[in-house]
């Protein structure tokens, strides 16, 4: 028996759904996660990346990112460093960000995978649709973590667990680079795990505060 890759529990059973996919439901964190079977191959997943229309200026775009955007501002202090992890090929939020006047680093492992990012600290992390694409949430947090200021913040935008008897059907689980899905108790166990505090800001919003002796969970 595997264990949940968020957060490492052994309580986990499988589930299949209407298109013979084997995901996984963990009694712990209440995430989802697709066998590993099913992941796609590197060349097959980027491709699909550059399936979507995600221009840097394209307003309605802009618009969508906004929603993470505008409550992390009020959390910042002015000409922060921040870093964008999980970009994508239009980094777009880092593109707002500097236009705000805060100095930004982006990575993408397919797109920028500037790996310089990982020997930084930095005051701010913005994480958005990226983290459905996680193979190990586990450990990307605790990437995440090690490269955050004690006081920092996470913004994390992902469309948060539909209901049960509706994820057979969901449209969000139909993309098959979307592989991890959460739920609002998965983001409480991934802040406790590693002494973060964590706001619910919106539907699909979540920000994390790394607390001062930040822990890391095994």
């Amino acid at each position: 028996m595997p264990k949940c890759i968020v957060c490492k529990s052994s309580l986990i059973e499988s589930f299949y759904t209407h298109d013979d996919k084997k995901y996984w439901r963990c009694s712990l964190c209440l995430s989802k996660f697709i066998d590993k079977r099913h992941h796609l191959k590197k060349q097959d997943e980027r491709g699909r990346y550059l399936e979507h229309k995600n221009f840097i200026k394209d307003p309605e775009y802009r618009n969508f990112l906004s929603r993470l955007s505008r409550p992390l501002i009020k959390k910042l202090k002015p000409f922060s460093q921040g870093m964008d992890f999980g970009c994508g090929p239009g980094p777009a939020l880092a593109d707002m960000l500097i236009a705000d006047g805060f100095i930004m680093d982006i990575y993408d492992p397919f797109f920028f995978p500037n790996l310089d990012v990982f020997s930084k600290k930095y005051e701010f992390i913005t994480c958005t649709e990226t983290a459905e694409h996680f193979y190990d949430p586990h450990k990307e947090f605790i990437n995440i973590d090690d490269m955050l200021l004690n006081n920092g913040w996470i913004g994390l935008m992902t469309n948060f667990l539909t209901e049960d008897d509706a994820f057979d059907y969901w449209y969000y689980r139909r993309d098959p680079t979307h592989v991890v899905f959460y739920s609002e108790k998965t983001f409480e166990v991934i802040a406790d795990q590693r002494n973060w505090s964590y706001e619910i800001i919106s539907k699909n919003v979540v920000l994390f505060n790394k607390q001062h002796d930040s822990k890391k969970s095994l």
